[in-house]
């Protein structure tokens, strides 16, 4: 059969195909989606699990007026490829490209960025309720969520406030077995019962085909079938939870079945009340390999080399160690060492590649699903009864629990410490994920020492010292490679920074790891320009160094601090306002980090050049911060007229 795919303009277009077509276009979706891994590392097992979903969802609803929220984003290839995006499917997560998530800019059909998960039945029932009050009524809306992230708290607000307002709300649930990790908590449990019985559908029309073939009917046949109907869906435990939130059970159905599922979503679709569709669909559909090892293909390295029907002989496996990797270890070591210490991450053991410690320390290793917020609160509680929890979180999941971080840790003087991976830009995923907030969030508390490692040789001294220290500690780091900068390594100690290299014509004041690329401008500039840079590696944005700080602020004639985070806030902000209460003059004072703007996707590399937060970047400031103080010099030698 010739391709149908490229020919797919808009989901119309898959109207006037038979189901044989239909069959065909789905396999040529996966097999796109093998030859963009092929190209570079791409999110996968997630999307192709949700192929025939994603076309059954297109061909009977309007999406370009109907509303469709993806949850999370990163399932959304399907989508893309049949709402007219193919021709720029290559660009996926390239700079300038698509992005790998929902994106409104590129398309009527994407709503919201949606990069976390659990807020879709919110943005969803939001829609709803916004489009009645409009006038426009007859929009229809929907929200696709994974049994991973329903765990959420928020989508149990959201089921809550739907159910009781009875909006017209469809909420598809792609239970999968799977978040990025496997499942975990008694709702796993709950919905692994669910999918034992498709005995009830939950179709009204079962229950009037039995009525007509009863000799009496009336109110009471009609009453007693009713309770004949929920003490089956009690019995078979078939999606009560969801009915006693006020919304009507379906399924569980095959989500690849896609004849079916078109068939039972234009049922639903002139149905009225919120509704919760349970689809079970395989993470990984369609490919040996990615079925069988849903966490290693959620995000897979490239697909070094493709055999036949879409089988992956081998994986282009990468050498470098990250940071990611040292923290793991040095967990890991600190488990060993003391039995106080426990570790919490949400859904993403994998990610923060703490499978070594789940297995070595199960009694100790918790993950709670993605409930970030309950993992903080969690953490507080043992950490009351005296252990030492580590809370093991992405830099940008984390900040979604900040009223946590306030309340149960700060609040309470509670020694809890937070490790934050992808901490700074995170490369092609892009704005969803950059971890570039969390100076600013967590300097603000009372009781949090906020800290960073310089390079490799810090992160072990650091952990020991925050899993020692009495109150809260914080330790950010990015998603890149080791780095290890040689010199005598300056003890840890709290609120001290490391002068690494000393200057007369100027100093860079680094927090975190771009220190690196600080002491290779350092020697540029020197070689090039003659000028004789400092380096100083901050190592704690609070309490900060004001000793070391503040003397080079008086003595240095330009002071330039690096930060791989926001500029609002963060770390230059810090010694800015450390400079005020001392009375100093900060004209001389110039701030590298995140712009105040969402940085878009592209590779790590091209994001810290576009930002001046490398190599070049460093010596382009010093340059520029030169050239205006020797202008400000010759203005003063001017003769006044």
């Amino acid at each position: 059969m010739s391709p149908i795919l490229p020919n797919i303009q808009s989901p119309a277009d898959l109207q006037r195909l038979s189901d044989a077509e239909l069959a065909h276009v789905a396999q040529e979706i996966r097999d796109e989606l093998v030859r963009v891994l092929s190209i570079r590392p791409a999110h996968f097992a997630s999307n192709l699990g949700v192929v025939e979903l994603c076309m059954a969802l297109h061909m009977v609803y309007d999406f370009s007026k109907d509303r469709l929220i993806w949850d999370t984003g990163h399932q959304i290839y399907p989508h893309k490829l049949i709402t007219g995006r193919h021709a720029q499917f290559d660009s996926i997560r390239t700079k300038g490209g698509l992005m790998g998530y929902p994106n409104p800019v590129e398309s009527e059909y994407d709503l919201f960025v949606t990069g976390h998960a659990g807020c879709s039945v919110s943005t969803a029932h939001g829609l709803k309720v916004g489009d009645d009050l409009m006038g426009q009524s007859d929009r229809k809306s929907v929200a696709v969520i994974g049994d991973g992230a329903l765990v959420s708290g928020i989508v149990f607000e959201a089921l809550n406030n739907a159910g009781g307002m009875g909006t017209d709300l469809l909420v598809i649930l792609n239970d999968n077995k799977m978040s990025i990790c496997p499942r975990t908590g008694s709702l796993a449990s709950y919905l692994d019962q669910c999918r034992m019985t498709n005995f009830y559908q939950g179709s009204k029309r079962t229950i009037n085909k039995i009525l007509e073939s009863l000799p009496v009917v009336g109110g009471l046949a009609q009453s007693a079938l009713e309770q004949l109907r929920d003490g089956l869906k009690a019995y078979f435990k078939g999606g009560m939870l969801f009915e006693e939130m006020g919304f009507r059970y379906f399924g569980p159905v095959d989500g690849h079945d896609l004849p079916n599922l078109r068939k039972l979503l234009r049922d639903l679709k002139s149905q009225k009340g919120p509704i919760l569709l349970h689809v079970l669909t395989e993470k990984g559909h369609g490919v040996a390999q990615a079925s069988a090892d849903p966490v290693t293909y959620h995000t897979p390295p490239v697909f070094e080399k493709i055999g036949p029907e879409r089988t992956i002989v081998s994986l282009k496996r990468g050498g470098s160690k990250a940071y990611t990797d040292a923290v793991s270890a040095c967990i890991h070591q600190q488990m060993q060492d003391n039995p106080r210490v426990a570790v919490l991450t949400a859904a993403m053991c994998q990610g923060n590649k703490l499978e070594k410690v789940r297995e070595s320390f199960p009694d100790r290793f918790f993950d709670v699903g993605i409930c970030e917020s309950h993992a903080v609160a969690f953490a507080a509680g043992m950490a009351k009864t005296g252990m030492r929890p580590i809370v093991d979180i992405y830099s940008t999941f984390l900040q979604r629990s900040f009223d946590q971080i306030f309340q149960e840790v700060a609040l309470q003087n509670l020694p809890v410490m937070f490790t934050l991976d992808r901490s700074g830009v995170v490369g092609p995923d892009g704005p969803t994920h950059h971890g570039v907030f969390d100076i600013p969030y967590m300097r603000m508390f009372p009781n949090i020492t906020v800290m960073a490692p310089g390079d490799e040789a810090d992160v072990a001294p650091m952990m020991k010292f925050g899993l020692t220290h009495p109150g809260s500690v914080s330790m950010r780091y990015p998603k890149t490679n080791l780095e290890t900068i040689q010199r005598t390594v300056a003890p840890v100690e709290v609120g001290k920074a490391e002068v690494i290299e000393s200057g007369e014509d100027g100093v860079f004041i680094v927090f975190g790891t771009l220190l690196g690329d600080a002491l290779r401008a350092a020697e540029r500039l020197r070689q090039e320009d003659g000028l004789s840079i400092g380096v100083i590696n901050a190592r704690f944005c609070k309490p900060l160094d004001r000793e070391t700080i503040l003397r080079a602020v008086r003595e240095m004639p330009m002071v330039f601090t690096v930060e791989e985070g926001t500029l609002e806030g963060g770390f230059g902000s810090a010694v800015l306002e450390a400079c005020n209460s001392a009375g100093l003059n900060t004209q001389h004072i110039v701030r590298l980090g995140i712009p105040d703007r969402f940085i878009d996707h592209a590779e790590r590399a091209e994001q810290l050049a576009e930002m001046g937060l490398d190599v070049n970047g460093f010596c382009r400031a010093v340059r520029q911060a030169r050239a205006k103080v020797s202008q400000e010099s010759e203005s003063l030698d001017l003769p006044v007229a």
